[in-house]
């Protein structure tokens, strides 16, 4: 897939100089042990001093909690993020794992285990992956309300593709456990 006007390109991600196109990122941030709002704030003041990045909006605070998560895991405050960036789709994922163990992340293999840090992506551009390390857009998206509800705050024409519209997959989904905490605010 390109999302260049040439054509003979397969892939923006292989391409080389200063010719990589900027493409719309959705990040989605969250965090449940620690302090959790300064954790939120630091990673994404990282985010924004990476080199090919750009902040373009931050959502408000929105406090849920976590879902299939061991007993006595602490609600999650998340957060999404809009971004403009050139870098390749591997590179932004290495950069996000890089920021979230620089706020402490382990990963011990454990599903859904509490987390100082977790930095998804959700979408860049309308590129697709699906190997190993990535897959894009991010497989469960649609299904979380988490993600959807900041993302709409941001973005009222969001769009995952092959799942449609965040609005319309928003009113599918129950938001009761979700609460805004107009009380937070990032601010970059």
């Amino acid at each position: 897939m390109t999302e260049t006007p040439n054509p003979h390109i397969r892939d923006a991600d292989t391409m080389t100089g200063e010719m990589r196109p900027i493409r719309l990122g959705v990040l989605s941030l969250g965090s449940n042990l620690g302090d959790r709002f300064a954790t939120l704030t630091g990673a994404v003041n990282a985010l924004a001093d990476t080199p090919e990045v750009k902040v373009v909006s931050v959502s408000p605070v929105y406090e849920n909690p976590p879902m299939d998560a061991p007993e006595g895991s602490r609600d999650c405050l998340n957060a999404v993020l809009l971004i403009d960036t050139t870098l390749s789709v591997h590179t932004l994922l290495e950069r996000a794992h890089a920021v979230e163990s620089a706020f402490g992340r382990e990963r011990t293999g454990v599903v859904n285990e509490p987390r100082t840090l977790d930095v998804d992506l959700i979408v860049v551009g309308e590129r697709l992956a699906d190997d190993e390390d990535l897959q894009l857009p991010h497989p469960r998206a649609h299904e979380r309300v988490f993600v959807l509800r900041p993302w709409l705050d941001v973005d009222p024409e969001a769009y995952i593709p092959g799942h449609g519209l965040v609005v319309d997959l928003l009113e599918e989904l129950n938001q009761g456990g979700l609460k805004h905490r107009d009380d937070l605010e990032i601010v970059l």
